[in-house]
């Protein structure tokens, strides 16, 4: 699979090439292999433990037969009773030292699947923060939710459970066989014979099993999408009366995840009679042949009783391998689905060898760029532009015209297909990413506020902020104000995305957020669209003098804002038709003419 954003888009899928499983699959056992290899002392710890306590276990029916054989007869004819205390106490301690080192595997087991866990889990939500736009404006949140959640804890059970499954009844098989062989090896050829048909019915609960659990871990998915979507657009939703149509599309995909979860439960309901009749025929034929050697003077009851508790212990064991047949399928779903993400390289990545600009002055240039998003079509073609540093920008045409994209490229929130941005003369690909963090900084519309308090939420550029110089950005934004008429002042935790304030004061905060980050170049996209006129007039007069000695781009449909500008940039198709001072610019006769008259007409 390819290692690109389109390449994860496609994860939904379910009909994958023989080749694209194989990669699939490769690609999943690189990831465990990476989870494992630090844990490889303890994993090693783990496995003499196992086989320790599985010889042990072993143990049990030769003692049992070797006491109904041996330790029986020599107290009955004898009165000897050393036998059987040899063989009882015996018995006895193995069973303990069995049982304790069970205890032990697990305890063991239990760290080093937690420690896979904690491992996996960061490493994805440091993977997911390191990708680009591109990848979070194509893979829903839903499924990075869903990836994080039923995903991760559906690997957790094959580890913590499933894999114990798999080590015991393996490991136990492999014992009780060699124990049979070695008690009576007729009995043990009959076991083989009956692992054929075994082999057969594992071979096909294996490959029907891997496509039903494909197939529930995308239904999950898009369950948990759907869920999350219909959630985090509450407000819309009610809005436009959409709770009917969302029960009934919920409904589908419910419904749909129930389908695939019967189709698992109807393969192994097949799988798991036909082990026990298996198993019921072997133990069945170890039972008629016994005794018919009983009869011949050539076995004895011992010995009977000794084989036909190995028989079963053989194919008791089998039931977990088939649980952990159930949960390796739906983990391998999981674990294809996390690989996925984890393959992905972001298509912004940073400078394997950085240039450093530590005091950037905010001198844009974008020199002949051409971007367009995917293969769609171009957006900017060869488009140039020159920012003096300390210079206001204003943005203005009709959506589509390529403003936003403009202002991610200068971001960098993506990269041009052809040409270069440039900060201070460094192009943006190979400026060390804290600086351009620092040197640029975008307000959009959005104005998303983090669980905490109002003061953390501005103090997310510069966590080490005192509350001084925090206090000092919000009055220099007008949001002191509100901010200390709220329950706790800035100590106020905003609550659910900022639930607390209103739009306008959330677009207050993240203006008061951007001031005190401080950067040389601030972008503006549509940052007022929030703000009620008093609240505008007075982020504008804010903005005349934050705005001062800092490069500043503002995308903004309200020609009111564009007015602090001291230049105007007007686009169409990703050109630039227009460009002069607005005083300029108003007293002629071209496009950003007719939309300021437009816009004072509709003032009237």
């Amino acid at each position: 699979m390819s290692g690109t954003v389109h390449g994860v888009g496609g994860e939904d899928r379910t009909d994958y090439t023989r080749e694209e499983s194989k990669a699939i699959r490769r690609r999943s056992l690189r990831l465990l292999g990476s989870l494992i290899a630090p844990l490889k002392a303890r994993v090693a710890v783990v496995a003499i433990v196992v086989v320790a306590q599985t010889a042990l276990r072993v143990l049990g029916p030769a003692l049992l037969g070797l006491g109904l054989n041996e330790a029986l007869p020599a107290v009955r004819d004898g009165g000897d009773w050393t036998l059987a205390w040899v063989v009882g106490v015996t018995y006895v301690v193995t069973a303990v030292l069995g049982a304790a080192l069970l205890m032990w595997y697990d305890v063991l087991v239990a760290r080093v699947t937690q420690d896979i866990l904690l491992e996996l889990r960061t490493r994805m939500f440091r993977h997911t923060q390191r990708l680009s736009m591109e990848f979070h404006e194509t893979y829903t949140s839903g499924r990075i939710i869903s990836r994080q959640t039923s995903d991760l804890e559906t690997i957790r059970e094959l580890l913590g459970g499933g894999l114990t499954d798999l080590i015991n009844g393996v490991l136990y098989g492999v014992f009780t066989l060699v124990a049979l062989t070695i008690w009576d090896w007729q009995s043990s050829v009959i076991i083989l014979l009956a692992g054929i048909p075994l082999a057969l019915l594992m071979r096909w609960f294996y490959k029907r099993s891997q496509e039903a659990y494909r197939f529930s871990r995308v239904a999950s998915a898009r369950l948990i999408v759907k869920f999350v979507e219909t959630m985090t657009g509450i407000r819309a939703g009610k809005a436009f009366r959409a709770e009917p149509r969302n029960e009934v599309e919920f409904g589908q995909l419910a419904s749909d995840y129930r389908d695939a979860n019967m189709r698992s439960i109807r393969i192994f309901g097949t799988f798991e009679p036909g082990l026990m009749a298996i198993s019921a025929f072997a133990i069945g034929t170890v039972v008629l042949w016994g005794g018919v050697r009983i009869t011949w003077g050539e076995f004895t009851v011992g010995a009977l009783l000794t084989v036909v508790l190995y028989t079963r212990n053989f194919f008791l064991p089998l039931q977990g391998v088939a649980m952990f047949l159930n949960s390796f399928q739906a983990a391998a779903a999981a674990l294809e689905k996390v690989s996925g993400v984890l393959e992905v390289e972001p298509t912004v990545p940073d400078p394997t060898h950085p240039t450093p600009l530590p005091d950037a002055r905010g001198h844009v240039v974008l020199d002949e760029v051409t971007f367009g998003y995917g293969a769609g079509r171009t957006i900017l073609p060869e488009f140039t532009l020159d920012i003096p540093a300390g210079q206001t920008v204003a943005l203005v045409g009709t959506t589509g015209a390529g403003k936003s994209t403009l202002a991610k490229l200068v971001s960098r929130f993506y990269d041009p297909t052809e040409g270069r941005v440039m900060l201070d003369g460094v192009d943006l690909r190979e400026l060390d990413a804290r600086d351009l963090r620092r040197a640029i900084v975008m307000v959009t519309q959005e104005a998303y506020l983090f669980s905490g308090t109002v003061a953390d939420n501005i103090a997310l550029g510069r966590p080490d902020a005192s509350l001084d110089e925090i206090v000092a950005a919000a009055e220099a934004v007008g949001a002191d104000g509100f901010i200390r008429s709220l329950p706790d002042g800035y100590h106020t935790d905003v609550n659910k995305r900022g639930g607390r304030v209103s739009a306008g004061q959330r677009q207050l905060i993240s203006f008061a957020r951007a001031f005190l980050a401080n950067p040389a170049v601030l972008i503006l996209d549509e940052a007022t669209a929030s703000l009620d006129i008093p609240s505008e007039r007075a982020i504008q007069e804010a903005l005349q003098t934050l705005l001062a000695d800092r490069t500043a781009i503002i995308i903004a449909h309200r020609l009111s804002t564009v007015a602090i500008a001291d230049r105007v940039l007007v686009m169409e198709h990703g050109r630039i038709i227009e460009d002069g001072a607005p005083e300029t610019l108003i007293a002629g006769t071209g496009k950003f003419a007719q939309l300021h008259a437009a816009w004072r007409e509709s003032l009237v």
